[in-house]
């Protein structure tokens, strides 16, 4: 059985999480299940933010008549048709970009598999600490980078249950810490930065999306 280190806001230790077996474990006859899942949601993830607006003109489309250059035969050059063929200065793109959408279609199975592969490399790596609390009364950037530091997490994906708008605001300005609700993690955020820091409440909700369940939407 795995175990989760829950921590205090000043870093002590206040007990451990479990998680069981059969969570932590998604094929026993195939350690390596998932890993495709993953490299294919992180690829489709990155794809989505691709702008997808290079655009080129073909010959047909650069402005210009159908006239020829110079007659065809005792001029001693080379023959030339169009003065918009690609070869000539001005002229068309032979084989250009065009605006085009890169977004990649993905099943809700491969996405939660890649989800609870990131996840569980994740928890067996130690790099998943759980909190007890992370709110504050007002933004604080100074108060939560000094948790931070507590938690060994300078550079951290912070997951919580909810919106909190004061902690949002404190980490706005941190370098490399990134703050999103457990139901929305990705599989790119978690994989991305060096420590995965979870609150107390959140840690529920990231346990039903690691037990492949889908999380229920409260009116």
């Amino acid at each position: 059985m795995a175990t989760i280190t829950m921590y205090g806001r000043d870093g002590q230790v206040k007990g451990d999480v479990n998680v069981a077996d059969e969570i932590m474990v998604l094929d026993p006859n195939d350690p390596k299940k998932g890993d495709q899942a993953v490299r294919d949601v992180v690829v489709g993830n990155q794809a989505c933010y691709r702008a997808g607006t290079a655009s080129t003109l073909t010959k047909g489309e650069v402005a210009g008549s159908n006239k020829k250059p110079w007659k065809q035969k005792g001029t001693g050059r080379a023959r030339a048709g169009l003065r918009q063929s690609p070869v000539w200065r001005g002229g068309g793109v032979a084989f250009g970009p065009h605006p085009r959408d890169y977004s990649v279609k993905l099943n809700k199975k491969v996405s939660r598999l890649a989800f609870r592969r990131a996840l569980i490399e994740r928890i067996a790596n130690g790099a998943v600490k759980i909190v007890e609390d992370l709110s504050f009364a007002e933004p604080k950037t100074k108060e939560l980078v000094a948790t931070l530091k507590a938690l060994e997490a300078p550079s951290a994906l912070v997951v919580t249950l909810a919106v909190d708008k004061n902690l949002s605001l404190s980490a706005r300005n941190v370098p490399g810490v990134e703050v999103s609700r457990a139901r929305d993690c990705s599989v790119y955020q978690i994989l991305r930065y060096p420590a995965v820091v979870v609150t107390r409440a959140a840690w529920e909700q990231l346990q039903t999306r690691l037990e492949g369940k889908s999380i229920v939407e409260e009116a």
